[in-house]
C-alpha cells in the first residue's frame, strides 16, 4: 500500500465515527499534491446535501482526531466539504444510488475516437459499468479503462 493510500485509508477510519454521530455519508478522501502543497480532501454528503456549518463541525472534530493520531508525515492542507453537482462514482453504493441516472464517463483511451461518453447507468460490476446512450444503444466500458464517472448535470 502506497504512503497515499495509507494516509487516506486512516483517515476514513479516523472519519467513519464522526460522520455516523451526525448520520452523513463518506463520499471519498483523498490525499494529493497540487503545487508545493499536499491536500486531505474528505467529501462528505446526507439527504437533502451538506451545509458549510456541517463542513465545519466534521472539520473540527477531524482535525483533533488527526492531531491526536498524527500519522501524516508531511505538512498538508486540510478541507472538508460537499462532493458537488457532478461528483464522481467511487463506491459501490455510489453506483447503486445512481442506476437509472445520467452520468459522464471519461476515458484512458479513445474508443472510436471518443473518450467521453454520456447515457444512463443500467448496470456495473466490478469489472464492467453498461450505459445506455439513446440512439446509439448500449454501451459497456471495463472499469479499468475509466479514468472517471460521475453524475451528469444540466444547468
Amino acid at each position: 500500500m502506497t504512503k497515499r493510500e495509507t494516509y487516506e485509508q486512516r483517515t476514513e477510519q479516523l472519519l467513519q465515527p464522526i460522520l455516523d454521530e451526525h448520520g452523513f455519508e463518506l463520499v471519498d478522501v483523498e490525499y494529493v499534491k497540487e503545487g508545493s502543497n499536499w491536500y486531505l480532501r474528505s467529501y462528505i454528503d446526507k439527504e437533502g446535501g451538506i451545509t458549510i456549518d456541517d463542513c465545519e463541525l466534521v472539520s473540527r472534530s477531524l482535525s483533533d482526531a488527526l492531531d491526536r493520531e498524527d500519522f501524516i508525515d508531511d505538512p498538508y492542507i486540510m478541507e472538508v466539504s460537499s462532493p458537488g453537482l457532478g461528483r464522481p462514482l467511487k463506491k459501490e453504493k455510489d453506483f447503486q444510488r445512481s442506476l437509472g441516472k445520467d452520468v459522464e464517463v471519461r476515458l484512458y483511451r479513445a474508443v472510436n475516437h471518443e473518450k467521453e461518453f454520456a447515457g444512463v447507468l443500467t448496470a456495473y460490476d466490478e469489472e464492467r459499468v453498461t450505459l445506455e446512450m439513446g440512439e446509439s444503444g448500449e454501451q459497456t466500458f471495463l472499469r479499468s479503462d475509466i479514468a472517471l464517472i460521475r453524475l451528469a448535470f444540466d444547468f
